[in-house]
């Protein structure tokens, strides 16, 4: 194998395919990325057994063979490379070492032969669909932060994404909970998207995903299986696993009767919730809502360092409410929502809280309160 190209070229797509890597594994080809060259080009493949990424990009072949080398190893490598660099790559005579050169710099990498590295890529898929980058992280983002790192309740340890049919029409929409607050978002369900399986696509995957989309008017291919999700761009593949495992119905989580119904300014209450947190405990991070009709008082008391007050103008007009939340959870929803007024829908001090940009049906979030 000997093949040359761009520094800036084999930088980018080491990037893509390094991260996979786990930094510790007990099995040694998957701690290496698998660089195979012909016809002009140069593939890279990484993967964990539960995610794949390749990605293709253009080079100068003049000998096609294929191997694997240390991936964080030769990112390091390259990373350090002077900017602008063409970089070699070839083979030793007796396919030990990959011997990378560029300029007056020479690099020897152990190698483990190419017929060792996994392919998790087999199977079928059953649907496939393309949606605008954009769309996709639409998704993606809006549930993101709420997905569970409790590896008990494993299946919540995703986003779950299938098809629904509304009032306008079906829709593709993804949810995440783990079980202190839910975030619910969608958008128009593609064509070749009705009937597919309900998927939970790991949090691992949705991390890559986010950064593989980052052209918001590039077109993924998203195919899906009972067990796997691809998607495709203009030169790179990411496969992966789902869990296996089901989501509750979440349906039963989502408020329908919730009557009270308070508006205020996003950015200020963002940014006073932000304030009087300050003050919180690690540990506790309680904030009190005290609602009455047009203001709302958000207090924060830390036996160990202090209190803080702060009052703000609300649209609000039902019965008065005392409600705590947990601050940085409140944050997390109000960094999400996109108007600029912020729509709290309450029934009361114990129950789940809705809330919404106002006069949006796109996505919603639900905060469960806690004791202050």
């Amino acid at each position: 194998m000997k093949v040359t190209l761009e520094r800036t070229d084999l930088l980018k797509s080491l990037t893509h395919v390094h991260r996979v890597v786990e930094r510790r594994n007990t099995i040694p080809i998957l701690s290496n990325v698998l660089l195979r060259c012909e016809a002009g080009e140069l593939a890279l493949k990484a993967t964990d057994l539960d995610l794949e990424i390749s990605e293709r990009i253009a080079a100068h072949v003049e000998q096609p063979g294929a191997t694997t080398v240390p991936a964080h190893m030769i990112y390091d490598i390259v990373r350090k490379l002077p900017e602008g660099a063409q970089v070699a790559l070839e083979t030793s005579g007796d396919n030990a070492t990959l011997e990378i050169r560029a300029g007056r710099s020479r690099f020897a990498l152990q190698m483990l032969p190419e017929s060792d590295f996994p392919d998790i890529t087999a199977g079928d898929f059953t649907h496939s669909f393309t949606l605008t980058a954009r769309d996709m992280r639409t998704v993606l983002d809006a549930t993101q932060f709420a997905i569970s790192t409790e590896e008990t309740r494993y299946y919540l340890n995703g986003i779950y994404m299938h098809a629904v049919a509304g009032e306008a029409g079906e829709r593709f929409r993804g949810v995440a909970t783990d079980g202190h607050r839910l975030a619910r978002a969608e958008i128009p369900a593609p064509s070749g998207a009705s009937g597919m399986p309900g998927i939970i696509v790991p949090r691992k995957t949705v991390g890559e995903m986010q950064k593989l989309l980052e052209n918001p008017d590039a077109e993924a291919l998203i195919e899906i299986s009972e067990t796997k999700i691809r998607i495709t761009t203009a030169n790179v593949v990411l496969t992966s696993k789902l869990i296996d495992g089901t989501f509750p119905d979440y349906g039963r989580v989502i408020p329908q009767n919730n009557d009270k119904e308070m508006l205020v300014d996003r950015d200020e209450f963002k940014a006073a919730v932000d304030r009087v947190s300050t003050i919180s405990s690690e540990r506790g991070r309680a904030v009190k809502l005290a609602i009455s009709e047009g203001r709302m008082v958000l207090t924060v008391v830390n036996p160990d360092s202090g209190s803080a007050t702060e009052e703000l103008a609300v649209d609000y007009e039902s019965d008065p409410l005392e409600i705590g939340f947990n601050s940085r959870y409140l944050l997390e929803i109000a960094g999400q929502l996109r108007g600029d007024t912020a729509s709290f829908r309450f029934a009361d001090s114990g129950a789940p809280t809705l809330i919404q940009d106002k006069g949006v049906e796109d996505a919603l979030y639900v905060l469960m309160p806690m004791r202050v």
